[in-house]
């Protein structure tokens, strides 16, 4: 190795030859440095792409993984990344949709669990005063979303959460009557003190010390089942501010015990079904002018229910049977406000008004004002021939009252057939025929083209103040056909 100009040190391996010549060149002197340490021989270069060329292959197998294997592995990593995140934001909106849907569909909010603990589910008929619990500001409660929309809930949800119920009613302006002091004067609701059974339960005669006498109405549990003695006292609260001349207004009431019983005026002439169709041949019929009379008093009673109330009551029950005449036969409407508590299908189930009750509430089951007119104008028929709304013991042309005088009503010969032979002739045609106009407009079978009561009541008042004036006109001139005293009046 003599004169090639190494420089650096002389190996070890190659001190131990003999002979060596080593002149000539630039070696370091000292002790030579420690061998590098041993790196693993890098991988075996691929064969090359069709888009990569010798040079920079060649280039590229001293330096390791290049750019382009960084890059890649960079964007591998992005995307696994990106999916993965795809995925787990929409398994959270999922999950949210799926909370939202479900406080959405529950009929209460849930209490926190720090409030519920000690609350435990009630009955269906328990209530909770709304205004002894506390105010708002100290609930943390918030209402679910968009409850407005959900308008009624499950029965058996209601049967198992709490209800809240407000519970305080408006002061009843009635008489409280204690359970022994009704059973005393009624003789522990003796049947020979029972006076009259209807759609809501049966009335009985009660005598009070002093001789006061009332009518006790018992409710039928069947018909009005009541959960709670606040529902009664809803019940009687609302009846008892009903205030009108022609209406059979509340007297008192009795919740004692569990009872529901209604306390009204007693009126001793009984009902006009009564008079009617039960009275005997030896009793006094009604006149002509107790017949308009009464027809008018009833007019202004529905009246007030459907355009004096706010908001509106049906009746529902308008019938001969529900009209109690006063000494001097004023009409008092019965049984005011009562049909309100009780769902049209079960009023129209428990009904004993056969031949009163309007085409479209057997056809819809459905009560109106309206299908009110048509049952009043039905009383206006009994009123004029004393038949009753159906009667099936008459032939089968002449069982609906309705049906069978509709036909008549303009016809001036066969309303003189029509009318009610106890009159005996004692009337005068034109206020017959203008009464028969008024009701025939009332029994239309179409709802909208009955008139209200208002126009109802116009017309009867119209018909009164024309009879009185052909009476002055006449003054006081008598008719062969006046036998009687109280047809001094006559209209």
């Amino acid at each position: 190795v003599a004169n090639n100009h190494f420089t650096g040190w002389i190996p070890s391996q190659l001190k131990k030859i003999n002979n060596l010549q080593t002149d000539g060149n630039s070696w370091s002197n000292g002790p030579a440095p420690p061998p590098p340490p041993y790196s693993a021989p890098p991988p075996p270069n691929r064969p090359n792409s069709p888009g990569q060329n010798n040079g920079g292959s060649s280039s590229g197998g001293s330096s390791g993984i290049g750019g382009g294997g960084v890059a890649g592995i960079i964007i591998s990593l992005l995307v696994v990344g990106a999916v993965v995140a795809f995925f787990v934001i929409r398994r959270r909106k999922r999950r949210a949709a799926l909370e939202e849907h479900f406080e959405q569909h529950q009929p209460f909010t849930s209490f926190p669990s720090n409030e519920v603990k000690d609350m435990k589910p009630i009955e269906e008929s328990t209530t909770i005063d709304v205004e002894s619990l506390p105010s708002p500001a100290s609930f943390s409660l918030k209402p679910p979303p968009k409850i407005e929309r959900h308008k009624s809930f499950d029965d058996d949800d209601l049967s198992n959460k709490p209800v809240l119920k407000k519970t305080n009613v408006a002061p009843i302006k009635a008489t409280v009557y204690s359970v022994a002091d009704l059973q005393m004067a009624t003789e522990s609701f003796s049947m020979d003190n029972l006076v009259g059974e209807g759609t809501f339960g049966r009335v009985y005669r009660a005598q009070f010390t002093g001789g006061k006498v009332l009518a006790v109405k018992k409710l039928d549990s069947t018909v009005m089942p009541f959960h709670s003695s606040d529902d009664f006292a809803e019940l009687v609260s609302d009846i008892s501010k009903l205030h009108h001349p022609n209406l059979n207004e509340l007297v008192g009431y009795c919740m004692e015990h569990g009872q529901h019983l209604l306390v009204y005026d007693f009126h001793r002439n009984g009902s006009l079904h009564d008079l009617l169709h039960l009275s005997d041949e030896y009793s006094k019929p009604l006149s002509w002018n107790s017949r308009v009379k009464i027809a008018l008093g009833s007019a202004r009673a529905l009246e007030y229910l459907h355009e004096i109330c706010s908001p509106s009551i049906i009746h529902k029950n308008f019938k001969s049977s529900n009209l109690l005449l006063d000494s001097e036969f004023n009409p008092h409407l019965s049984d005011a406000g009562l049909a309100s508590f009780i769902s049209d299908a079960e009023f129209q189930a428990a009904q004993q008004s056969a031949g009163c009750t309007a085409p479209e509430v057997d056809m819809t089951g459905q009560y109106t004002l309206k299908s009110d007119v048509y049952s009043f104008g039905v009383v206006m028929l009994e009123l004029l021939t004393g038949r009753r709304p159906f009667d099936s013991t008459r032939p089968r042309s002449e069982q609906s009252l309705v049906r069978w005088a509709t036909p008549q009503l303009h016809d001036i010969d066969a309303l003189d057939r029509m009318v009610d032979p106890a009159l005996k002739g004692l009337y005068p045609a034109k206020s017959l025929s203008r009464f028969a106009d008024v009701l025939a407009l009332c029994v239309q079978p179409e709802p909208e083209f009955r008139p209200p009561m208002s126009e109802v009541v116009q017309a009867l008042v119209r018909l009164v103040q024309r009879a009185n004036m052909t009476k002055r006109m006449l003054d006081g001139d008598t008719s062969s056909r006046r036998t009687d005293d109280q047809e001094q009046d006559f209209i």
